[in-house]
C-alpha cells in the first residue's frame, strides 16, 4: 500500500490558500521512520486540532500542490519546504474503520469573504454555490396620474352657451309679459294662436283646405239629423265689391280692410237644396273683430248675402229670387266674416227671406221652416268655422317649426 496522501486517507482540511499536511509528533515519529543521517531539521512545533464549528456554506474544493520528484516513497515532505527532509508517512487506517465519503466533509471555520458589490456580479466556481442575490431591480419610471388638460376653447363655448340660455328665457320671458300685458290690458285681447297666419289663407291655403268637395254636418238637419253638403261649383278670390259682398256687410268690414272674398255652392245628399257659402278677409285687428262679431246678423238686419249659381249643376237656376235663408258669423279668433244663403234647387221663388235663427224656431209651417233650409244655412256656417279654424292652427304650428 502506498504511503502518498490522498483524499480517502486523510481526513479533509480545507484553507483559504494550500493544504498543509500536519507533521507526526512523539510516538507517530518513531513509528513511522529511523534516525537519518545528514543535518538535523529543525522540528516543527505539533498542531493541535481546533474544535469543529457548526457546518458553514461549502468553500471552494482544496488544492493540493504537486510533490517533488526527488521524494522517496513512504515519505511527505512540507509543503512550505518542499526541499527539507521527509516526513513519516502515515499509517494506513484499520480495516475495521469504514472510510469517510469524499463527499462529506467538515469545512474548519474561515473568515467571511467580503461581500461583492452590488454593481458587479461575479459568477460562483464551477460546483459551488453562493449565497449572493442581485440587489431588486429599481423601476426607471414612476407612473404618476396626469393632470387634465383644459381645453382653452370650454371656456368660451360655455360663456356662448350660457349667454344664449340667458338671452332665449329672456325673449321667451319677455314674450309671456307681452301677452299678459296685452291681455290684462282694457280693449286689447291677446291675439289668439293662428290668427295671423289666417288672414293669409285665402292665398297660402289650397282650395280643397278652405272649400273641402264633401262637407259632413252630423246632427246639422232639423231634428238633428245628419247632413252631407257636396260642392259643385267654386268661383275666383274676388276684391271686395257690391257684386260679392251684401250692401251691409260691404259697409261694415271696409274700415277694417277688406282683403279678399271666396265663394262657392254646395247641394245636400238629395240635391234638393242649394247653398252658396262666403269667406271675406279682413285685417281687423282682434280687438275690433271680436267687436264686429257681437250681433253682426240682427245689426245687418235684411242684409241677405248674393247667390252663386253654377251652369250645367244643380244651382244653375240659383239666383236672388230663389235666396230662402241665410246667416253671417264673424268669429272673434279669425280674421274672417263667414256668410251662407241657401235656396231651393227646383228654381223656386221666395218672397221674404228669413234669417237662419228665424227659420228653425219652433212651431213654424212655412215652407222655408219645413224645408230645413235655416239649418243648411246655419250648419254649413259653424262647419266652415271649424274648419278655417284648424288650418289656421296648423299653419301656425308649422311655421314655428321652422
Amino acid at each position: 500500500m502506498s504511503a502518498d496522501l490522498s483524499a480517502t486517507d486523510l481526513p479533509a482540511v480545507e484553507t483559504t490558500a494550500r493544504l498543509r499536511p500536519t507533521r507526526p509528533a512523539g510516538p507517530m515519529a518513531a513509528r513511522g521512520a529511523g534516525p537519518r543521517t545528514g543535518p538535523a531539521a529543525p522540528t516543527a512545533p505539533p498542531q493541535v486540532a481546533a474544535p469543529r464549528p457548526p457546518a458553514a456554506p461549502p468553500a471552494p474544493a482544496p488544492t493540493t500542490p504537486p510533490r517533488p520528484a526527488s521524494a522517496p516513497s513512504g515519505s511527505v515532505r512540507s509543503v512550505s519546504d518542499p526541499l527539507g527532509p521527509p516526513q513519516a508517512a502515515v499509517p494506513p487506517r484499520p480495516a475495521s474503520v469504514p472510510p469517510r465519503p469524499s463527499a462529506a466533509r467538515t469545512v474548519p471555520p474561515q473568515a467571511a469573504p467580503p461581500a461583492p458589490a452590488p454593481a458587479a456580479f461575479v459568477p460562483a466556481p464551477y460546483g459551488r454555490t453562493t449565497g449572493y442575490a442581485p440587489p431588486p431591480e429599481a423601476p426607471v419610471e414612476t407612473t404618476t396620474r396626469l393632470r387634465p388638460v383644459r381645453d382653452r376653447r370650454s371656456a368660451g363655448r360655455t360663456a356662448a352657451a350660457a349667454a344664449c340660455a340667458v338671452l332665449g328665457f329672456g325673449l321667451i320671458g319677455g314674450a309671456l309679459a307681452g301677452v299678459w300685458l296685452a291681455a290684462s290690458e282694457p280693449g286689447r285681447p291677446a291675439e289668439p294662436v293662428g290668427y295671423a297666419e289666417a288672414r293669409e289663407l285665402w292665398h297660402n291655403a289650397p282650395v280643397d283646405a278652405l272649400f273641402p268637395q264633401t262637407l259632413p254636418g252630423p246632427g246639422a238637419g232639423p231634428g238633428a239629423a245628419d247632413r252631407t253638403w257636396t260642392r259643385i261649383v267654386v268661383a275666383p278670390d274676388a276684391p271686395c265689391s257690391p257684386a260679392v259682398l251684401a250692401k251691409g256687410l260691404l259697409a261694415a268690414v271696409e274700415p277694417l280692410g277688406c282683403e279678399r272674398v271666396l265663394r262657392a255652392t254646395y247641394t245636400d245628399a238629395t240635391a234638393s237644396s242649394v247653398i252658396t257659402v262666403g269667406l271675406v278677409f279682413t285685417r281687423a285687428d282682434a280687438t275690433a273683430q271680436r267687436t264686429l262679431g257681437e250681433g253682426l246678423t240682427a245689426r245687418l238686419g235684411q242684409d241677405v248675402p248674393p247667390a252663386l249659381s253654377g251652369p250645367s249643376t244643380v244651382a244653375a237656376r240659383f239666383g236672388d229670387r230663389q235666396r230662402a235663408s241665410w246667416w253671417t258669423s264673424a268669429p272673434a279668433d279669425l280674421p274672417v266674416v263667414v256668410t251662407a244663403v241657401s235656396g231651393f234647387a227646383d228654381g223656386r221663388a221666395v218672397d221674404a227671406p228669413q234669417p237662419a235663427d228665424e227659420a228653425t224656431a219652433k212651431g213654424r209651417t212655412d215652407a222655408v221652416a219645413q224645408s230645413g233650409l235655416g239649418h243648411e244655412a246655419k250648419g254649413i256656417t259653424e262647419r266652415l268655422e271649424r274648419l278655417l279654424r284648424t288650418t289656421a292652427t296648423a299653419a301656425a304650428k308649422e311655421k314655428k317649426a321652422r
